[in-house]
């Protein structure tokens, strides 16, 4: 999909060239426009993540236009396959967070876009309040996937996946993915499934409890190699 979008990328560029009145194309549909955070996502914003990833400075200057509260955090070689590179702490989203976590720069991107036009769209539509709290189990973790002792190295341990167990709203309603996931029609349920499947375009691996037991309780949201939705 970047590949493809790459190369509609070069021929928008041709195009412009040629016909320079495409330059009063909207910031949503220029591919040099930069990330916005207030923007709608559109068909163009996993293209502009791909550029923000790949540019330090230029992710960092994003975050600054929202209203997170992050720091930028050295780089750092903790074992074989872990450590983090371009990452940050972040000490506060839109929304409370409870303990401040070390995030790459590419995932908090992603997190933020998600955060203000997924997830507290979908709390005041389907459940009449916004979000006033995130409650997750961390993002960086030196460790294998599912914690065995050989195999793969889990995105945690680069600091590219962040896991949310659940949500307070501002009128005090708790929703959690280990009571609520199977609620079916409820309106719990149909929040969660809505916010899981926004999250599909903005980050590369989305899991959930449908996934498998590990996940059970959980939305594992990273920024890795491989595309997944589920």
């Amino acid at each position: 999909m970047r590949y493809v979008l790459s190369l509609f990328a070069l021929a928008l560029a041709a195009a412009v060239a040629t016909h320079g009145r495409l330059w009063t194309l909207p910031d949503r549909h220029n591919p040099w426009a930069p990330l916005a955070y207030d923007e709608a996502p559109g068909w163009l914003t996993p293209y502009k993540l791909s550029k923000v990833s790949a540019q330090p400075a230029a992710c960092q200057a994003f975050l600054a236009t929202t209203p997170w509260q992050t720091e930028p955090v050295p780089d750092r070689a903790t074992g074989p396959g872990c450590g983090f590179t371009d990452a940050v702490r972040v000490r506060r989203t839109a929304v409370q967070v409870g303990e401040p976590f070390v995030l790459s720069c590419r995932a908090a991107a992603s997190l933020a876009l998600w955060e203000r036009h997924v997830l507290q769209p979908q709390a005041e539509v389907l459940l009449g309040a916004p979000v006033r709290r995130i409650e997750h189990y961390g993002s960086y973790a030196c460790r294998n996937v599912y914690g065995r002792e050989a195999g793969n190295r889990s995105q945690h341990a680069t600091a590219d996946a962040f896991d949310v167990a659940g949500f307070v709203l501002q009128d005090g309603r708790r929703i959690t993915l280990a009571r609520d996931w199977g609620a079916g029609d409820d309106a719990k349920g149909r929040f969660l499934r809505a916010v899981h499947q926004g999250a599909c375009g903005l980050f590369d691996g989305v899991l959930g409890p449908d996934y498998n037991q590990a996940h059970a309780d959980h939305f594992h949201l990273d920024r890795g190699p491989y595309r997944m939705c589920r």
